[in-house]
């Protein structure tokens, strides 16, 4: 069984060929620039040429390239996009008209022949398949999982913070599983705008699954040994934009907040882990902090006995007396999303269990079998 794994990130797009022939650690991995600077990269070429441009394709994460479509913009230059193009801008086509996007029907956007038009979009199916092909690997799949960041498309008058933290409360209250934030194509929620889009740009005759790539990154960090045996333990996803931890038991969640990671310290990171974990963390005081929210369940309150660390912003908690431990799945930090997506599978996409689970069941030891007795 191979599937392709894609979790797309503020700066890197990390990519898993998952093989069910292969050992974890001997599947295809790569990490590439993420969809969102790349077209940063040619709105800053059209930029310096003086070009006006036209964006189509699909809702994509926000980013570098909603800046470099600003300073398009602020340059007084000419940007033209259809409404899926236009709603990148933070889902509002409000504001991107107010900022001086001109919308246009794909129709339209046809006709304007002499504009360089630049494609949206959080997949790109074409290049990672010639990618696998030069590194001579397989470039056909059985499934395709991809996580992205959802704000969600917000009710007008509501804040875009509260309603992303209620959608993550929603999860977790269900099942209490990370997997819950994970999705077969067919039961996307209809707010979960961005990943709609990536089901609207994914080969159809394809199985796909989506999920939240902070809590895919997550759900991945438990597939290292050392902290799937910690029986309670904290786990944190530092990533560029946002930082969310989870109070664990087990895989049970207990407790959960999600923060803007440029508003943190790492002083202030430690608080609300100690927070988190001693059942004293209120939604307020994130909320109040200009971060999304906090939510725990009912339990004991305890210290941080075991804070397992994944995500790009990592670092910030290198030497924290929370002696964090830094998770590296299948030995390879990178890749916690990929492989977090690739066991949201087994609770999601049925087609795919056994195939999965025979291979990281073949793979799996306790940590003394890896380290050797003594």
């Amino acid at each position: 069984m191979h599937i392709l794994a894609v979790d797309v990130g503020g700066s890197t797009q990390d990519i898993l060929l998952f093989d069910s022939a292969r050992a974890p650690e001997d599947c295809l991995r790569m990490v590439m620039l993420a969809p969102t600077v790349l077209l940063a990269r040619e709105i800053q070429r059209a930029t310096q040429r003086g070009e006006a441009i036209c964006l189509v394709g699909e809702t994509m994460g926000e980013g570098p390239c909603c800046k470099a479509l600003e300073d398009h913009l602020a340059a007084g230059l000419t940007v033209y996009a259809t409404p899926e193009s236009a709603r990148t801008l933070g889902d509002d086509l409000g504001r991107a008209q107010s900022l001086g996007v001109r919308l246009v029907s794909d129709d339209e956007a046809k006709q304007l022949v002499h504009i360089r038009q630049l494609r949206t979009g959080d997949l790109d199916m074409i290049n990672i398949r010639s990618a696998l092909r030069a590194l001579g690997d397989q470039d056909q799949f059985d499934g395709l999982a991809v996580a992205v960041f959802d704000h969600g498309r917000v009710p007008r008058g509501e804040n875009d913070r509260r309603f992303r933290f209620r959608y993550l409360v929603q999860g977790v209250q269900g099942s209490g599983q990370l997997s819950a934030f994970a999705y077969p194509a067919n039961q996307i929620p209809p707010e979960q705008t961005r990943m709609l889009a990536v089901a609207k740009i994914a080969p159809p005759d394809l199985p796909l699954m989506v999920m939240d790539t902070a809590a895919a990154a997550v759900l991945g960090a438990l597939e290292d040994p050392v902290v799937h045996e910690m029986h309670h333990k904290v786990v944190a996803n530092v990533g560029n934009y946002h930082t969310l931890a989870f109070d664990l038991q087990e895989r049970e969640v207990l407790g959960l907040f999600e923060h803007h990671t440029e508003l943190l310290s790492p002083f202030k990171l430690e608080t609300l882990l100690r927070r988190l974990a001693a059942a004293a963390l209120t939604d307020a005081e994130v909320f109040d902090d200009h971060g999304h929210g906090a939510w725990i369940r009912e339990h004991p309150s305890a210290p941080v006995e075991f804070l397992a660390v994944t995500g790009p912003q990592r670092a910030m908690l290198r030497g924290s007396i929370l002696k964090p431990y830094f998770a590296v799945p299948y030995g390879d930090a990178m890749m916690a999303g990929c492989w977090g997506l690739i066991r949201a599978a087994v609770a999601v996409m049925p087609e795919w269990v056994d195939g999965i689970l025979d291979a990281l069941d073949a793979a799996a030891e306790p940590p003394s079998a890896l380290w050797g007795e003594g």
